[in-house]
């Protein structure tokens, strides 16, 4: 069994951070790049970072985390569905500013099924507990990637499946995640430190 370090993102992160997310655009998506859906992918700093109310999460493969390689990513911010593309009541019901954003639950595939996509959750929802300005959790997952619909029923309730829209939607599952301060992990959570 292999260790893993979670911590708040640092500046020697980022281009692991921006590889295991970008590998998962083109490998696991099959989009690629696309500006107006990824942009916090190319600055994660100034969508995660710096903002106060939002975090990026990194694993890191080995118990220290020190030289080890980023396997898996989690973001959190307080910006919340837009309309369009998402549906009008997903939006409305979302508020930016009230509600946390869960993005880039991303894990490497030769790391996937270890606990880690379960365990960068739980650090997200403490620190959305600990915000203390959050009135809900959501996100929206693609249900073609293999894993991704039946983890996040695992954790959540689907309030809108796109697939049953006249015409498909975008083919997205939005999902409302209790939020609640889990029982903590061996790994305490530390917010991040702002960088220059």
């Amino acid at each position: 069994m292999r260790n893993y370090c979670i911590r708040p993102a640092g500046p020697g992160d980022l281009d692991g951070a921006r590889a295991v997310m970008l590998d998962t655009v083109y490998r696991d998506f099959g989009t690629g790049y696309v500006p107006r859906w990824h942009g916090d992918i190319i600055d994660p700093v100034a969508a995660y970072l710096v903002p106060a109310r939002h975090t990026l999460l990194v694993a890191i493969e080995g118990a220290e985390g020190e030289g080890g390689e980023v396997v898996a990513t989690a973001a959190l911010d307080s910006r919340g569905p837009a309309h369009p593309p998402n549906p009008r009541q997903v939006a409305e019901r979302y508020p930016c500013g009230t509600t946390a954003q869960l993005r880039r639950v991303y894990v490497r595939r030769g790391h996937r099924r270890r606990g880690l996509a379960r365990r960068l959750v739980a650090e997200l929802l403490a620190f959305a507990a600990a915000d203390g300005g959050y009135r809900s959790v959501y996100l929206h997952t693609d249900p073609a990637v293999e894993g991704a619909e039946g983890f996040w029923r695992s954790l959540g309730e689907v309030v809108h499946d796109e697939r049953a829209d006249p015409g498909g939607g975008q083919r997205i599952v939005h999902f409302d995640v209790p939020l609640r301060a889990p029982a903590p992990f061996a790994t305490p959570f530390a917010a991040p430190s702002p960088i220059p």
